[in-house]
């Protein structure tokens, strides 16, 4: 299989590089040249904010192309025109942010979407950017764009800083503050599996939305703190603290503690989503152990310290703000 990814870098476009990679596929990464391409890649160099910046994608044709862009949607809509005649297949990974919030819980592919346009350029907020790059895909290739949704992407090379700073604050041990309940259900996805699926799903002629994280039940956000102790080998005590608490001490859910959201309609909306039908088309989800194991490992291959998206907030609890919440705590097992 010949693919394209537009990107094929950082994270999941490099999940994606690499999964192609270790199928024997010949690959070609399309990037502006900001980090180096892997080893076995054709690398082809572009700007596609700039003038002429697609040039370097003139010639060539390719079964799959795999486009991962989150800014405005007109770039998507100029790649998916010019290629539209060269390539079998188009995957744009989008978001499950293109459903209106609150989506109930439970919701499928069916959900109420927002507003997008194909054409919006400049600065288009996250959600309607995704959702004018799913309409830019679908307008070029019709039945042969592919649109995965995905949720929270976890595993190695995130830069996002979710699960490193995690990992990273339980290495450092002592008390921790572990937003309850222990038993809350969390939904992320592995980006290797997030690749694995995509490449497959492309690869078989699948086309239209797919929401991809894994399915309601694979993790608790005891699972993914334990397994962060465990991985660590930290002297780190969970401290389980009643959500109540948590929100009295005025600690920003998501950004000051990464994944976690207390039970209710935002928790609905990230962590309850249906993916009975990429069930259905294959998608499998390794343990949170081995994605927990596996950062923890990269991480310390980066001496500790995960590269961040100058686009996204940086995560994480202040110190001092985690210590007088502890202070606050209403029960040892919330």
């Amino acid at each position: 299989m010949r693919l394209l990814i537009l990107g094929g870098t950082e994270f999941v476009g490099r999940a994606v590089t690499d999964d192609a990679l270790a199928r024997g596929w010949d690959v070609t990464v399309f990037h502006r040249g900001l980090h180096a391409a892997p080893p076995g890649v054709v690398a082809l160099h572009g700007d596609r904010t700039a003038p002429d910046g697609l040039a370097a994608l003139g010639q060539g044709e390719w079964d799959i192309v795999v486009d991962t862009w989150s800014g405005a949607p007109c770039a998507v809509r100029d790649a998916a025109r010019l290629l539209a005649g060269r390539a079998g297949h188009y995957a744009y990974v989008s978001s499950a942010s293109v459903y209106q919030y609150p989506s109930p819980a439970g919701a499928g592919e069916d959900g109420a979407l927002v507003d997008g346009s194909a054409d919006a350029g400049g600065d288009v907020a996250y959600p309607q950017a995704k959702r004018g790059g799913e309409l830019a895909a679908a307008e070029a290739f019709g039945d042969r764009a592919l649109l995965v949704r995905a949720g929270l992407i976890l595993g190695p090379g995130e830069n996002i800083g979710r699960l490193p700073w995690w990992l990273t604050r339980i290495a450092r041990g002592g008390p921790v503050l572990a937003p309850g309940p222990r038993d809350l259900a969390v939904q992320y996805v592995d980006a290797r599996d997030l690749a694995a699926w995509t490449l497959d799903a492309a690869a078989g002629g699948l086309g239209g939305p797919y929401n991809l994280i894994a399915p309601r039940g694979h993790a608790t956000m005891g699972d993914l703190l334990e397994e962060c102790v465990r991985a660590t080998g930290a002297d780190a005590e969970l401290r389980w603290t009643d959500p109540e608490v948590i929100l009295a001490a005025g600690i920003e859910p998501w950004l000051e503690l990464p994944v976690w959201v207390p039970p209710g309609e935002m928790h609905d909306a990230i962590h309850d989503t249906d993916v009975g039908k990429a069930l259905g088309a294959g998608l499998r989800c390794r343990p949170a152990g081995e994605t927990v194991a596996d950062t923890w490992a990269w991480l310390g291959q980066l001496g500790g310290v995960a590269p961040q998206r100058p686009d996204r907030p940086v995560v994480g609890l202040p110190p001092e703000k985690e210590a007088r919440a502890l202070g606050r705590r209403s029960s040892p097992e919330a």
